[in-house]
């Protein structure tokens, strides 16, 4: 894998959205950057102190209120899912044969935090009809609520224990109640269901590696994962160990729970001491991400070989006892897409890379050790969403069919990466993809109306909020269907290599925001119109 060179004055990003950092005035995605007012300043006045002292406890208060009116007015629900099929769901934490050391970084006062010991995931896929679940739905926000509350309090600069439990309070108020409408370890839909559910189908299902984005977790997607299973796609949702999670909790066999709150380079130093770098700290990090997906995909592919009941009695999860089984011979590796959000679609393109070290297709993966059979595997397709901005440079070498969906805010807003407009340099990568590989199929498409986190599940959990700080105008459920709606024609495509939808569609706008002809405009179909702007296609000449 290429090392990246990156810019030595990258700031630390939050690429989704922490409630307690929210700007909306002069950035529509606010959470991409750190709010003023908790930017550190060189040599702060006394005056200037106190105003931040007050800001913060401005927000702060803001935050709290906020979370009493949803506790006491209303009751925050994600969405039910409208797919033809039932959805079930399943924790898969597995340990590797042996730790994988990925760097010699470490805690300033600490142990080495780059040691990949277990890979955990949570897997939703079409359930039998009328399945029904003698355990309990998952919890939205995992536990402690305490722990993923510092998280946040490190993202945003402010970690002191009384502003730890404002946090914790303030996240059990807004989602403490909040349950995943998914049946857990419930059996797969049997072979003749799916079968007849859709012509365009085979008897196994399309698989979709998911890396969710900086200061977020497996969870904070799972209105997207739903939907996407009731539609016969089966998901695995990583948690990435790396630093970018707010918290979570490395459960391993016969040793104690490990808790790993969120680390920026300043919290780190080489063996010797010497403090770490961005670069350096951005190439670690999707390394690891990028072996924790391949470790995902072998995880299934195992399941897929026949070995569900071992993987249930290893999953310190204590899940997958009755689903397990089922998934023999169910999986389409064959329609393996690797998908993310931020940082991770950042990480999405890099696994993308036919010459990635950590590949199931590379002959030295260390990932590889012990697999089962037949396990040379090529993802088939990239789903790339908001590709980050501060994440590192974007790896143009994809070799599969490939779709980049930017929301409007991310699109509309100028940044500058690496010297050139950032919508460009996806853009033309895209291009670069189109013409390169063999089947001459990838897109580059705009949502319009929807903001850097409307693919997750906050606009369900706090709309208004979302809504001011972020300024999107579509509603939250209508964004959802057209995302789901587009992905679900892309995995068409990789069925059949037939073109349908908006995915039919030809260029309406080279840039953002400007037609490429009155004529276009005239033509595209008016259900998308105000939807969708469409900058790279296979059906179009540009």
């Amino acid at each position: 894998m290429a090392t990246p060179k990156m810019t030595p004055d990258s700031d630390e990003e939050l690429e989704l959205a922490s409630l307690a950092s929210l700007d909306s005035q002069d950035a529509p995605d606010a959470p991409l950057a750190q709010p003023k007012w908790l930017q550190p300043t060189p040599s702060p006045s006394l005056t200037t102190t106190l105003l931040s002292s007050l800001s913060r406890r401005f927000w702060l208060s803001l935050l709290l209120l906020t979370s009493l009116s949803y506790l006491f007015i209303r009751r925050p629900a994600l969405p039910a899912y409208n797919g033809p099929h039932a959805v079930g769901t399943a924790d898969i934490e597995l340990a590797l044969d042996s730790p994988l050391n990925m760097s010699d970084i470490r805690l300033r006062s600490g142990p080495a935090v780059f040691t990949l010991e277990t890979v955990l995931f949570t897997l939703y896929y079409p359930a039998a009809p009328g399945a029904e679940s003698s355990l309990p739905q998952h919890e939205w926000l995992s536990r402690p609520i305490s722990l993923r509350a510092r998280g946040y309090a490190r993202f945003a600069h402010v970690d002191f224990a009384p502003i730890r439990l404002v946090f914790t309070f303030a996240l059990w108020a807004l989602a403490g109640a909040v349950r995943i409408p998914a049946a857990v370890d419930v059996p797969l839909i049997p072979l003749e269901k799916e079968a007849q559910a859709s012509s365009l189908r085979n008897t196994r299902l399309p698989v979709l590696v998911f890396s969710h984005g900086m200061a977020s977790s497996r969870n904070d997607y799972t209105a997207l994962f739903g939907q996407l299973a009731s539609r016969g796609i089966v998901v695995a949702a990583l948690e990435h160990r790396d630093g970018s999670c707010p918290g979570t909790v490395v459960k391993r066999a016969n040793l104690p729970d490990l808790p790993v709150v969120h680390f920026a380079e300043k919290d780190l130093q080489t063996p010797d001491g010497r403090p770490i770098d961005t670069p350096t700290m951005k190439r670690t990090q999707l390394a690891f991400r990028e072996a924790e997906m391949w470790q995902a995909v072998r995880t299934l592919r195992n399941l897929d070989a026949g070995l569900g009941a071992a993987i249930a009695a290893n999953n310190t999860r204590k899940e997958g006892s009755l689903a397990f089984d089922q998934f023999k011979n169910r999986l389409d590796f064959d329609r393996l897409i690797m998908a993310g959000h931020s940082y991770g679609a950042t990480g999405a393109l890099q696994a993308l890379d036919p010459n990635s070290p950590y590949s199931l297709s590379s002959a030295s993966s260390p990932i590889l050790s012990s697999i089962s059979p037949s396990s040379h595997i090529k993802p088939a397709a990239g789903l790339v969403l908001d590709p980050g901005k501060e994440s590192g440079p974007l790896n143009p070498h994809a070799a599969s069919p490939l779709l980049v969906i930017h929301s409007n805010s991310w699109s509309r807003k100028h940044s500058m990466f690496y010297g050139r407009p950032h919508f460009d340099t996806v853009r033309d990568l895209v291009l670069e993809v189109l013409h390169r590989i063999p089947l001459h199929a990838a897109w580059f498409l705009t949502s319009i109306g929807t903001a850097h986190p409307t693919i997750t599940d906050a606009p369900f959990l706090a709309p208004l909020l979302l809504r001011w700080a972020t300024g999107a105008t579509l509603d939250p459920h209508e964004a959802l269907d057209q995302y789901v709606g587009v992905a679900d024609e892309f995995v068409t495509y990789l069925t059949n290599k037939t073109m349908t939808g908006l995915l039919h569609e030809k260029v309406t706008h080279r840039d953002y925001g400007v037609w490429v002809s009155k004529e276009r405009e005239k033509e595209f179909p008016e259900k998308w119109n105000k939807l969708w702007e469409v900058h790279v296609s296979p059906e179009s000449d540009a």
